[in-house]
């Protein structure tokens, strides 16, 4: 069986918006983003395999609509999924739940590189090996998310502001697409940024500051 036989149940519309018809993956892939991202807002932990589900229906959406970055960062996103899952339950010290942290100058230097160099050579990829009619914003998309995933698995306070810069990309992006749901689950999707961004900046800001290291007792014998 192949692999339009296997996706073609899924294909099938479960409505029409307008003209355009909505197929199940999408719609159901609709349901459990919005889920997802809501769980990650709480730090609920069921976010990572809800996500992987949510991914794995969008990448068989975005393969029939030629978004082929977008396709291939849903693989990318079940992997950091399984990654996140992890980290958020054994990530913290000595194998604890992982605490939400801000990132450091050198992490944002590695990630603004990291950024930088992906979305150039997915952009000259998708210019010369594809029919790709958006090379540049599919790219720059998928960089900017494949780091704000990376960076919630990492519990990244700052992560929620590239989820920001993404959704606003990818907005107009689906519409032009013809995907119309989906452009409306990241309109959602960037309430639901906002929202987060604010609740794990509440969270740092609650948790106890760490006491000071103690002074050396100075009744310690001089030599």
């Amino acid at each position: 069986m192949s692999l339009a036989e296997i996706l073609a149940p899924l294909m099938r519309p479960a409505f029409t918006l307008g003209t355009t018809p909505t197929s199940w993956a999408e719609l159901l892939g609709f349901a459990t983003g919005v889920l997802t991202v809501w769980l990650v807002v709480r730090q609920n932990i069921w976010n990572w395999p809800i996500g992987v589900a949510s991914v794995t229906l969008f990448g068989a959406v975005f393969l029939t609509v030629e978004l082929y970055a977008d396709a291939a960062l849903q693989v990318v996103y079940v992997v950091l999924g399984l990654y996140g899952w992890w980290q958020w339950r054994y990530g913290g010290a000595g194998r604890t739940p992982l605490p939400v942290r801000r990132t450091g100058r050198g992490e944002w230097a590695v990630l603004a590189g990291c950024g930088i160099a992906l979305t150039a050579a997915l952009t000259a990829v998708l210019s010369t090996r594809t029919d790709s009619d958006v090379p540049f914003w599919d790219a720059l998309t998928t960089a900017l998310s494949l780091l704000a995933t990376y960076g919630q698995s990492r519990k990244l306070v700052e992560s929620w502001w590239l989820w920001i810069a993404a959704d606003v990309i990818y907005i107009p992006l689906y519409l032009y697409k013809g995907l119309h749901l989906t452009a409306a689950l990241y309109v959602i999707f960037l309430g639901l940024c906002v929202a987060g961004l604010l609740a794990w900046r509440a969270d740092l800001a609650a948790r106890p500051a760490p006491a000071p290291a103690a002074p050396p007792d100075e009744r310690v014998a001089r030599p």
